[in-house]
């Protein structure tokens, strides 16, 4: 059945914008789901419903991948990569001249400050306007061969590509992933989160405004166990990229192989920022907060351990104390330095970690204070327990959360060890004034990005990110992520009578 657009920007969260149903995007075409029932859509900062989305299933994605096999078949797979690029760098505008109304749904749906969620839209055009750029300057090769040869390397899109995304940063991760997918002349299918879908979808209607075709783009909303495992299953797919769990992560994967289909994971991190006796302690100190702070500690690749010399961590924690000290919690339209987690499940998860450590006697180094009006949202105190044993969970497990583990360390070779002792390896950050430890510290830790006396959370546009063991494999952002929703072609030509 068909559905109306809900209003971009609801003017209020009343009884209006409580009755918005949100459909797929399909070939073009916004489309609800018969017969099943809708999922709520709940703002995590009260606890309240403003929306509906459609409960898409295995009939759903079906369609959505037919619709971009039509489309690779039609006018997006014939048109020229300069006005793919065209198409993505008018989206890319349209999105700057929606940033308000879209941040404002990004805030709402997942509880980040508005403040935030409007550089979550400026992410999001910057990634069209990268890839779009790049579209028609990815160029081929010719191989010196043989006499009387002729060869050729070219590249192609891998056809219809599969993006399962997070709830953390629904919009950033429209435009990590299918902004590439586009640029290599790929027609994709995005199945969001169900926990924070809205803005994509309202993502997905300006594309197509901006004119791209109808089915280059196509987005099914959902529960994982349906729609995504129906997406990840589904026989016509030719690539997979998945952002989440390990533990999901290897069942992407596994659905993946049964049809030999290569699969860009991204499973997360226990990203260790390394601060040593030398390091500027004031600016290692406020990054380091901000790392785990931001979004709620609700970020991959979040600090979310810190390893300190033990020569500096009286003065070194004292530091982190007056930070944590200051952060600010609140609902998005206060513009605090965090809001909520996602949801009741996430926000008992992380209360359980912060309970165990305070149960198993682990110091309390710094929390923020919770307002008392926060009453019906999900918010979490950020807290830093310190020094924490190397077993413990705290180190051991990414929690997804604004709590931050703090250890201990006397010599470089004992640094890195702590930051390579975890299953995980997605970011690193190494504070030090010296250049060749610098570089040692840079190349002897097992992640996929190293950040030195600064930290990225995942670094920009333009740099590769990806993890190294039980981070994921497989790169996005920067050019590799052409390469990686991208074939090579060699062509060979006997032109020699």
């Amino acid at each position: 059945m068909q559905c109306d657009h809900p209003d971009l920007f609801p003017a209020a969260l009343g009884q209006h914008a409580a009755q918005a149903l949100y459909g797929h995007l399909i070939g073009g075409v916004i489309v609800g789901t018969g017969g099943s029932e809708p999922l709520p859509v709940i703002a995590p900062a009260t606890g309240q419903r403003f929306a509906w989305l459609s409960r898409g299933g295995a009939y759903e994605i079906d369609a959505a991948v037919q619709a971009a096999r039509a489309a690779l078949a039609g006018r997006w797979g014939a048109m020229s990569a300069t006005e793919r690029g065209r198409v993505m760098a008018r989206f890319a505008t349209l999105v700057l001249a929606h940033t308000e109304r879209l941040a404002w749904l990004e805030a709402h749906d997942t509880g980040k400050p508005v403040a935030q969620a409007r550089a979550d839209m400026a992410a999001v055009a910057r990634y069209f306007e990268f890839y779009g750029g790049a579209a028609d300057k990815i160029h081929g090769e010719v191989i010196p061969y043989l006499a009387g040869y002729n060869v050729s390397v070219v590249r192609e899109p891998l056809g219809v590509t599969a993006h399962i995304t997070p709830w953390n940063y629904p919009a950033q991760m429209f435009g990590r992933t299918i902004a590439p997918a586009l640029a290599m002349g790929n027609a994709a299918v995005l199945k969001p989160a169900e926990e924070a879908c809205a803005v994509c979808l309202e993502l997905g209607a300006l594309l197509v405004e901006a004119g791209l075709p109808a089915g280059a783009l196509n987005i099914v909303t959902g529960v994982g166990e349906e729609a995504g495992a129906a997406l990840t299953a589904h026989p016509d797919v030719n690539f997979i990229s998945f952002t989440g769990s390990p533990e999901v992560g290897q069942l992407v994967q596994q659905a993946a192989a049964r049809h030999h289909v290569p699969v860009v994971l991204e499973l997360g991190g226990k990203s260790p920022q390394i601060v040593f006796e030398d390091a500027d302690l004031e600016q290692a100190a406020t990054l380091v907060c901000k790392a785990i702070t931001q979004n709620a500690g609700q970020t991959c690749s979040a600090g979310s351990r810190v390893v300190v010399q033990r020569s500096i961590a009286e003065r070194f924690t004292a530091l982190l104390a007056d930070r944590f000290a200051a952060v600010r919690v609140g609902r998005p339209e206060d513009d605090a330095d965090l809001g909520p987690v996602i949801n009741a499940t996430q926000q008992a998860r992380v209360q359980g970690f912060i309970d165990r450590a305070r149960a198993d006697g682990l110091p309390v180094i710094a929390e923020a204070a919770l307002p008392a009006d926060l009453q019906g949202g999900y918010f979490v105190a950020p807290t830093v327990f310190g020094p924490v044993p190397a077993t413990h969970p705290l180190v051991c497990q990414e929690v997804f959360g604004p709590v931050l583990a703090l250890q201990l360390f006397d010599t470089e070779q004992e640094a890195v060890a702590i930051a390579n002792g975890t299953e995980f390896g997605l970011v690193a950050g190494v504070w030090t004034r010296d250049g060749a430890r610098q570089q040692r510290m840079a190349r002897a830790i097992v992640s996929g990005q190293v950040f030195i006396n600064c930290y990225g959370a995942g670094g920009g546009v333009e740099l590769p990110f990806g993890g190294t063991k039980r981070s994921g494999h497989g790169r996005e952002k920067g050019l590799l992520a052409l390469e990686e929703l991208s074939t090579t072609k060699t062509i060979v030509n006997y032109y020699a009578g």
